[in-house]
């Protein structure tokens, strides 16, 4: 018998995960899945593929049966296969590789999504992202003190990282001059885990983690590594604002240039100018009035406009190139 096949060997098993957007009130949601001690998880089911033809079908299959969703917009995010990430060393049991989808629905689709399945804003997961009213208080206070004590203690050369930690700190948390760059969120979430400053790098045993006598609360923790692949999402969705329509999917058919702004700043989680925002749509041509008012709002009747299709034909990039104010 030869030396490879003598070695034990670990099962693996496909899953999809998916994140599911919607927007209400203002506020980006996620759909999670009710669990155990491990905390919120995002929905999750194995890839079946004999009944499906394709990893997307089968995502939609099983959402739609665990959440009562019909999903709109979907794209395939990344593999998350690391050891660690379901199992520790030394376990025999299933090994998952999970393929980490982001997808999109709208806020009056979800009425009809199954118990034990909650739309949370993922604000709640990542607070220091949500900068629409001013710095979150949670970098100053609680981050970048711990940030910086770990940066300067002694770190071993490392090839396969162009930065050191300080350097890392000042570039992905806007210090220093630096600017804040909304779309660093999955980079942001690695700098934290590596530094042992959320629960997640406790739980996986990670040395820094478990050195340390108490833990900052920096968002709610999730199951597995479910929030590493929810970071990755909103990473995704925040860089696809800017050159591909995909917020108009997390409107109804009809809106206001008011809910249209709402919703750009609350997937970004930056504030925008209001009439640099309403020249950057014109300019765009990204939509069209509908020639009816809306009155949703209680205030002064709005016009409603509605998403303009024949764009997709006439540009290769239409998004919405939006800067923000720090």
């Amino acid at each position: 018998m030869s030396e490879v096949s003598e070695k034990a060997t670990v099962p693996i098993e496909i899953g999809l995960t998916a994140a599911i957007v919607a927007i209400e009130a203002n506020e980006p949601m996620i759909l999670t899945a009710s669990g155990g001690s491990g905390g919120a998880g995002l929905p999750y089911g194995p890839f079946d593929a004999i009944t499906h033809r394709t990893l997307e079908i089968g995502l939609r299959a099983w959402v739609e049966e665990q959440t009562g969703l019909r999903l709109g917009y979907v794209e395939q995010l990344y593999t998350f296969g690391d050891r660690g990430r379901h199992a520790r060393l030394g376990d025999t049991e299933v090994h998952v590789a999970s393929i980490g989808y982001l997808a999109l629905t709208r806020a009056a689709d979800n009425a009809a999504r199954a118990a034990g399945a909650t739309f949370e804003p993922w604000y709640r997961f990542f607070p220091w992202e949500d900068w629409r009213e001013q710095q979150p208080a949670i970098i100053a206070r609680d981050i970048i003190p711990e940030l910086t004590a770990w940066a300067a203690q002694a770190e071993e050369p490392d090839t396969a990282r162009a930065l050191a930690r300080k350097d890392r700190v000042r570039l992905f948390f806007g210090m220093d001059g630096a600017p804040w760059d909304e779309e660093r969120v999955l980079d942001r979430y690695e700098l934290l885990y590596e530094a042992g400053l959320i629960e997640e790098a406790r739980r996986d045993g990670r040395p820094a983690a478990l050195s340390r006598s108490k833990m900052p609360m920096l968002g709610m923790a999730m199951r597995f590594d479910h929030r590493r692949i929810l970071a990755t999402a909103i990473a995704r969705l925040r860089a696809k604002l800017k050159y591909r329509p995909v917020v108009f999917e997390l409107l109804p058919p009809e809106f206001t240039l008011t809910e249209l702004q709402h919703t750009v700043e609350a997937i970004s989680g930056r504030h925008l100018h209001k009439q640099n925002f309403r020249r950057l749509v014109e300019a765009g041509a990204l939509v069209e009035p509908t020639g009816e008012m809306s009155t949703r709002t209680g205030g002064r009747p709005a016009a409603l406009f509605r998403f303009r299709r024949e764009v997709l034909q006439e540009r290769p990039a239409p998004g919405l190139r939006v800067r923000g104010r720090r």
